[in-house]
């Protein structure tokens, strides 16, 4: 092969140089190209109590684990030589429309995991054109939510407590500020364990101990946001100094039942969803009730753990009660892919909570954004190579849910 000098002229196109970007959170951002690529960068730069209170889940964390090693035991069917260009993402979920098939699930604290919090979230929501959920434990308000997304779907998430007249103005709040749905959480009679919580000493506010000041060092950015913008509070109850478990069985009420469900369900004016459904059972009586929606739900695997898999528990559901209802689905989702599944097997919508959270804490509200357009992309993506083109055209003929763990028949209990 003969071989001669490059000429400058031919080098030329080859030698360009991509133009730095003096922005370090927005390279930070561009080169996460997964959701686990931002929980990394969320891992470095939060510290480890907020962050852990994030990753994980309740004991022994399998309820988490589970449910995201089931969205990938899956296995897709697609179909090839389809038109797939133009694919559209979106359809009509409760009443509304949503640009996307996920929207942002109901967090609490979330302003200790950054100090935007709910503001970034709601901001990032009405951007993309899909639902904010706000909680009852929230750390911004009903109204100032609305104010951060004027023009989009807000959703207010209800625990019921034991003071019931307090719990019904927050919903009389969230109806004036016109939040169009409500989520009521039925799986919180008490706390779970979150061990990781409490090996770390949780507390809320976050409390400056020794070992706090140790972890704080290589993130200065957090603690300066944390110690120079308002102080940690709950938009929904007076400020709290304890750990997160004594507060939550101080406030939750462990005999609210299905009349408690009746009665909130005929005091809001919009619709009304019922979260944390984890068998067909309690699935077919909510149902009954005339509620418009369900989540099925095991609380992102931080209540009870080895608790059902909410993605095994979504073929069985549909089948028998989604002509009925609509269902959405939480817990364990991490990628695109997860969400095309989940509404091939019968979902109508999703919701994304550590997702989410993981964007902000790695760039604030530019995070949530990078977020949403990582997920948004991998939706979008998944479908052509499926070759549909809108979510009507997903069926259970997609999506293979391969066995891994599947129940020992129940032992015979009637022994004379």
């Amino acid at each position: 092969m003969k071989r001669q000098l490059p000429k400058p002229r031919d080098l030329a196109p080859l030698m360009r140089f991509k133009k730095p970007r003096l922005d370090a959170t927005g390279r930070r951002l561009d080169a996460a190209l997964t959701i686990e690529d931002l929980r990394r960068i969320a891992k470095r730069r939060t510290p480890r109590a907020a962050f852990d209170y994030t990753d994980g889940a309740a004991e022994a964390e399998i309820s988490l684990d589970r449910a995201r090693q089931a969205f990938l035991d899956i296995e897709f069917q697609p179909a090839i030589l389809r038109d797939v260009s133009k694919v559209s993402t979106g359809w009509d979920v409760l009443g509304g429309p949503v640009s996307l098939p996920f929207g942002i699930a109901p967090t609490g604290f979330t302003r200790m995991m950054q100090t935007e919090g709910e503001y970034a979230g709601a901001r990032a929501a009405g951007r993309a054109g899909i639902p904010f959920s706000l909680s009852t434990m929230g750390t911004a308000s009903i109204e100032d939510v609305a104010a951060a997304n004027p023009h989009g779907r807000n959703w207010f998430q209800l625990y019921m407590w034991k003071d019931r007249e307090r719990s019904m103005a927050l919903v009389e709040r969230a109806a004036a500020a016109g939040f169009d749905t409500l989520l009521v959480t039925v799986d919180v009679p008490v706390a779970g364990a979150r061990l990781r919580d409490t090996r770390n000493g949780m507390s809320i506010p976050p409390a400056l101990t020794p070992a706090t000041v140790l972890d704080a060092l290589p993130r200065p950015r957090w603690w300066i946001d944390f110690l120079t913008t308002e102080p940690l509070a709950f938009a929904s109850l007076d400020r709290w100094s304890g750990t997160v478990a004594e507060l939550l069985d101080s406030m939750f009420d462990p005999t609210v039942n299905f009349a408690d469900l009746a009665w909130i369900r005929d005091q809001w004016p919009g619709k009304v969803v019922v979260k944390g459904i984890q068998t067909l059972a309690d699935a077919r009586a909510v149902v009954d009730l005339g509620v418009d929606g369900i989540v099925l739900s095991n609380h992102g695997g931080r209540q009870l753990d080895r608790a059902p898999i909410p993605f095994h528990l979504l073929p069985e559901v549909a089948r028998e009660l989604g002509g009925d209802t609509e269902i959405v689905l939480d817990t364990g989702i991490m990628c695109g892919a997860d969400i095309v599944a989940s509404i091939a097997l019968g979902a109508r919508f999703t919701l994304i909570g550590r997702a989410y959270l993981y964007g902000l804490m790695a760039g604030g509200e530019a995070g949530v954004n990078r977020a949403v357009e990582i997920l948004a992309g991998q939706v979008e993506r998944t479908m052509r190579l499926l070759g549909v083109t809108c979510l009507e055209e997903l069926t259970p003929r997609h999506v293979t849910q391969l066995t891994r763990l599947a129940p020992r028949p129940a032992a015979d209990q009637d022994r004379g």
